[in-house]
């Protein structure tokens, strides 16, 4: 009785598991707490904000406390004569006065930190894009294999027909072998669209670390429409404000010239001004063997000094080794602003890319629209036509490929439509958490 109920939970927890369907909205909120880039790149940024930290370090007084204590014991001919304690503090404050290679490099610092904050935000932005792209990629793949297990059930059909048809004498043989040919190559494609299907389904499930049994499907409300504002350059000019990566790559150029003008600091004078106290005392009052006029040498007790200094220093020749840092790192800042250039360039590149992609998937699915429409038709057309004797299996077999195929497109290019909106938004630096919300509503 009990394996019997063991059994019924069994049952019970596996098709409710394929009963409850998980939207993209979910998934991409589960992803911002289990997929492991995101997460990396988040203890990047957590790790290089105390970049800034450490850089204002060398600006601020530094403060040294020493202590020591010692056991002394002092010996004659191999004979101990005196033992005793004595013990030593000290206190020594620095407070940078004219220090400029430290400025910049707290300046570099504060660069950098900013430039990790704006990798980590576009880390953000693309989590966003992945979690589609993976989301899109699982119910594209959910489509191709319905249109072919669709498709290998059609030609299955015809090739039974197809058969009688022969065996009654009405056709020859080659309509049959034709039409095994097609469910033999529709059997085929079934079969790797299972594979693609389960490449996808594990695609997926790696984001969020567990397994997904179902998702939401696309509804019929998704409405296609040019980008706004439609122009190329209103994009490129909110892609040059917006883009993260593209701001991390100015910020990176500032630190490097931070950093030159730090390496280059390294000749001039560095001024600080330092205090420091000490005290010792020791147990010792007088040192055996030792007398002035019949008495022994009295040693205070405790003893302490009290100095302050402002103290100067200048390199004046380190082998050339100043020199060459500073031209070094001139070179990495001249490198940094080519860097920028570049990123600038590719970033302007991705933006027209993407506008011009979503105006064209614009003009795909409606396209692909009317396409189905006209699949129909055809395959209703020829249909009748073969019914009445006026057209072979094989134009029956290719119209209703059409039709597969022309329902497989559309619903590759609405994927492509909403994908494209959002590289396009990325690039621009304009994507964010309310676009999953409105790719959320749209599914069923």
């Amino acid at each position: 009785m009990q394996n019997k109920i063991y059994i019924q939970l069994v049952i019970v927890y596996f098709f409710g598991a394929f009963l409850y369907s998980e939207d993209i909205l979910e998934i991409y909120n589960e992803a911002l707490e289990n997929d492991p880039t995101y997460r990396a790149a988040e203890y990047s940024y957590l790790a290089d904000k105390q970049l800034v930290v450490q850089g204002r370090a060398a600006l601020l007084p530094s403060l040294t406390l020493n202590g020591a204590t010692n056991w002394n014991e002092y010996y004659q001919n191999d004979e101990l004569q005196q033992e005793y304690n004595s013990f030593s503090k000290s206190a020594r404050l620095s407070q940078p006065l004219f220090r400029l290679d430290s400025w910049f490099n707290f300046k570099r610092s504060k660069s950098l930190t900013n430039a990790s904050e704006a990798d980590f935000g576009y880390q953000q932005q693309s989590l966003l894009l992945r979690t589609a792209e993976l989301y899109f990629g699982v119910l594209r793949a959910i489509d191709n294999l319905n249109a072919s297990i669709s498709e290998e059930k059609a030609i299955k059909k015809q090739l039974d027909q197809a058969k009688q048809r022969y065996e009654v004498g009405l056709s020859a043989i080659t309509g049959v072998q034709e039409a095994q040919l097609a469910f033999d190559l529709s059997k085929a494609a079934r079969i790797n669209n299972e594979g693609n299907l389960f490449s996808a389904r594990e695609a997926l499930n790696a984001l969020i670390g567990r397994e997904i049994f179902s998702i939401d499907e696309l509804g019929e409300g998704l409405k296609v429409s040019s980008p706004f504002p439609n122009s190329k350059e209103e994009w490129v000019k909110t892609a040059l404000e917006n883009n993260y990566q593209l701001k991390a790559s100015y910020l990176r150029k500032d630190a490097a010239k931070s950093n030159a003008r730090s390496v280059a600091s390294n000749h001039l004078p560095k001024i600080d001004i330092v205090g420091s106290a000490s005290e010792s005392e020791t147990n010792q009052f007088n040192y055996e063997g030792f007398e002035v006029n019949g008495q022994g040498i009295p040693v205070p007790a405790v003893t302490g000094r009290r100095n302050y200094a402002i103290q100067m220093s200048i390199p004046i020749f380190q082998g050339g080794a100043v020199s060459s840092r500073r031209k070094q790192a001139y070179s990495q800042y001249n490198e940094a602003d080519e860097n920028t250039l570049f990123a600038e360039r590719r970033i302007i590149q991705e933006v027209r890319s993407q506008f011009s992609n979503v105006v064209t998937l614009v003009a795909n699915v409606n396209a692909q629209e009317q396409a189905v429409i006209s699949a129909t038709s055809a395959l209703e057309a020829t249909r009748v036509g073969y019914n009445v004797g006026t057209r072979n299996i094989v134009d029956l077999l290719q119209a209703e490929k059409n039709l597969y195929s022309a329902e497989k497109n559309l619903a590759n290019a609405k994927y492509d439509y909403i994908l494209a909106n959002l590289r396009l938004a990325l690039a621009a630096g304009t994507i964010s958490p309310s676009d999953i919300v409105e790719i959320n509503d749209l599914l069923n």
